[in-house]
């Protein structure tokens, strides 16, 4: 798969010490082992030239107090708040200027964010899809990119999980319903 740089980014969702680290609040060790080859696939991008652009989750403290159903602070607890070492983006990832950084305050990287005018202001329509939780961020972000007519590549030994039939739940989803996937390395520029 060769994907011209001037039309793609890679999309890194969320891999932040609240989700990746053995000392965050919602650790996944699934998503601690897809560090290394995130970063393999960061330094080919960057060598590429294509565009690089991470998301975090980050909740304010309140932002769950007035709501009438969606409460993610009653699914999951309090996690990624605003300003705390857990919202912030892994060590081993690190986000140079050039980078875009969206914050995000739902499952989904689209909604109430600038990402998609972000995307389009620079003639992106590829994206290749990374990172954290494959069933939750990741799957929503994807889908969300695709009924948005990007085309997004999952990249299968980059996406963390809790548990392996999540990740393998999320991939044959995408590939059913909105998306591509791909391993690492059948991901090439141009």
């Amino acid at each position: 798969m060769r994907l011209e740089p001037a039309n793609t980014a890679v999309v890194v969702v969320d891999m932040q010490n609240g989700f990746c680290h053995p000392e965050g609040s919602l650790y996944a060790p699934g998503s601690e082992d897809v560090i290394d080859p995130i970063a393999d696939l960061v330094d080919r991008t960057r060598d590429a030239g294509a565009r690089l652009l991470f998301t975090r989750d980050v909740h304010p403290p309140e932002q769950f107090e007035d709501a009438h159903y969606y409460d993610e602070f009653d699914q999951w607890g309090e996690h990624v708040l605003e300003g705390s070492w857990e919202a912030e983006i892994v060590d081993e990832l690190p986000v140079d200027a050039a980078d875009n950084v969206v914050e995000k305050h739902t499952y989904d990287a689209f909604y109430n964010t600038e990402l998609e005018g972000w995307l389009n202001a620079r003639g992106i329509d590829d994206l290749v899809i990374c990172g954290t939780l494959a069933n939750v961020c990741v799957l929503h972000t994807g889908g969300s990119a695709g009924l948005r007519d990007f085309r997004p590549i999952m990249v299968e030994d980059c996406i963390g999980a809790i548990e392996e039939d999540h990740r393998e739940y999320a991939l044959d989803h995408a590939a059913w319903l909105f998306g591509e996937v791909e391993p690492s390395a059948e991901i090439e520029f141009a």
